[in-house]
């Protein structure tokens, strides 16, 4: 496939990928319930030629290609945030929810790559999976997906994804390619339930104060990270939500704290989780009361295959040129270039080969100043066919390797 074909046929698609990317953002749907996302995706799939599949509680795959060889991934999550929009925009989801992460655009600009790697199937050396992904921003979907065999039947040698940017001073169109390792952390969603004995406020000494213990071990739980964890090893434990009786003359009998943990380091995270145990449980028993932790979701860390990142690269640069394409090393070196934010591709990468992507998608110069989860954020269109190009061309250049 000739790189200059290829990124002027993702050109060409600019206006429709632009009317798929605002229908989903139209109708920004969240988790799992995603039905009139997968109606429409589907859709545009069949009209295509595909015969879509469904894969674990709410995803899609289609595969492309003839021949037998290798088997490349391109995944796009297509879920949205419980956020209610904030901007003026004709096509803002009215009810709720809101694509506030840009996933409207990734799951565009894969529609763009399935059209355009369609066309060309016949010449394909291998075969390509083409997954759109439910519940990302929940960080459930990519491991139902991957327990329901998406990587299986052909097995799958190699996977990519994209995930855009916004708000950030990087020129609109720029891609950054995940230099080899850990990429974006694990996170780990917890739960210290603190139990008291609840009693009238003007005799505190008749119970045993869940709120009081909760509050010490909000404080002791951020002594983790400041004097416990290397500054060579990223970790963030954020404790984000408080919760108690709302009486102000009652002893409350039970406190509860919810926060996340992300590190980059499995051995780290590890750790934290040990020290989180000891911590909340100990605090607890020194004033009188029991807590309990538990864990609700999360994803290991991303890890990005060395090979794979340098064939992106090299890929990436020969579509667009060496000033529109760089590493996130060369952006900062290993530790500055990290994000903090999770990303439940990371299931994907323990199980093949793999690297992520990220896509430059409105400069604060050209009036793109919210950051990705805000309210009023939004996304320079204008990137839609490079996301397409970027899928359809690393995927083949992957089967002719």
């Amino acid at each position: 496939m000739k790189e200059k074909d290829i990124l002027q046929e993702a050109k060409n698609l600019q206006e429709e990928l632009t009317a798929h990317r605002r229908y989903l953002h139209e109708h920004a749907e969240t988790g799992v319930d995603l039905p009139k996302t997968t109606a429409y995706i589907q859709a545009q799939l069949k009209e295509m030629g595909y015969i879509p599949q469904k894969c674990g509680k709410a995803g899609i795959v289609v595969t492309v290609g003839k021949k037998k060889g290798k088997v490349f991934l391109l995944r796009a999550d297509m879920d949205g945030l419980p956020i209610r929009e904030k901007t003026d925009k004709k096509f803002a989801c009215k009810y709720g929810n809101m694509h506030a992460c840009g996933h409207d655009l990734h799951a565009a600009m894969l529609l763009g790559a399935a059209r355009i790697l369609k066309a060309r199937e016949r010449d394909l050396n291998g075969q390509i999976k083409l997954l759109f992904q439910p519940a990302e921003e929940i960080l459930e979907g990519a491991k139902d997906v991957v327990a329901s065999g998406v990587l299986q039947n052909p097995k799958v040698d190699g996977a990519m994804m994209i995930h855009v940017l916004t708000g950030l001073p990087l020129p609109t169109g720029t891609l950054i390619v995940s230099s080899a390792g850990v990429s974006a952390p694990a996170a780990d969603y917890f739960t210290v339930r603190v139990q008291g004995k609840s009693c009238h406020g003007s005799a505190p000494w008749n119970g045993v104060d869940a709120l009081s213990a909760g509050a010490h071990i909000l404080l002791a739980l951020q002594e983790i990270s400041a004097r416990e964890i290397s500054v060579a090893y990223p970790a963030v434990l954020t404790v984000g939500s408080f919760k108690t009786q709302e009486a102000g003359n009652v002893i409350s009998d039970f406190a509860e704290l919810n926060g996340t943990l992300r590190s980059f380091d499995e051995d780290v995270r590890a750790q934290i989780k040990t020290r989180l145990e000891e911590i909340a449980k100990s605090v607890a028993k020194a004033f009188r009361a029991k807590a309990k932790i538990s864990y609700g979701g999360g994803c290991p860390s991303l890890w990005n295959n060395e090979k794979l990142s340098a064939l992106a690269e090299s890929s990436l640069k020969t579509l667009f040129g060496e000033k529109k394409v760089f590493t996130s090393a060369a952006l900062g070196g290993d530790t500055r270039a990290k994000s903090g934010g999770s990303e439940d591709f990371a299931y994907i990468s323990r199980e093949t080969p793999s690297v992520m992507l990220a896509l430059a998608a409105g400069e604060p110069k050209k009036g793109y100043v919210y950051p990705l989860h805000h309210a009023q954020t939004d996304f320079d269109e204008s990137v839609l066919p490079v996301g397409a190009a970027a899928y359809a061309y690393i995927a083949t250049e992957f089967l002719n390797e």
